[in-house]
């Protein structure tokens, strides 16, 4: 299983209403394990990120439209430490390896945060 990035906006029903994904961008955000072992591992939460330790502990993460802004932030937070982001002890994996995969999974997410913010939406991972 994958985790996927969504924008959703709120309808005139208070109804959570998910946009299309556009030709050219892509909704990957990690696979399922990510949950405890990147986006919610000890190393995110040292870093004093709050939206995506959210995963470890539950089905999805919700950003809220007014929220986008600050979780655009902590992506950037993220981007900038991912050599401390990506796990080093899999030996089925390189961690130079775990950076690279960690950085294009993070482009998707930032993609939809920006797309979110230009229609007053939100994101939500699950």
């Amino acid at each position: 299983m994958s985790l996927s990035v969504d924008v959703f906006v709120v309808g005139e029903d208070d109804k959570m209403d998910l946009l299309d994904v556009p030709e050219g961008s892509s909704d990957l955000a990690g696979f399922e394990r990510w949950r405890t072992t990147v986006w919610g591992s000890d190393a995110v939460r040292s870093l004093g990120a709050r939206f995506f330790p959210i995963l470890a502990s539950g089905d999805w993460l919700k950003v809220a439209p007014d929220q986008v802004a600050d979780f655009l932030g902590e992506c950037a937070l993220l981007r900038s430490n991912l050599e401390v982001v990506a796990p080093s002890a899999d030996p089925a994996k390189s961690h130079a390896e775990y950076v690279r995969q960690i950085s294009e999974r993070l482009v998707n997410i930032e993609d939809a945060a920006e797309r979110a913010q230009s229609v007053r939406g939100g994101v939500v991972i699950w």
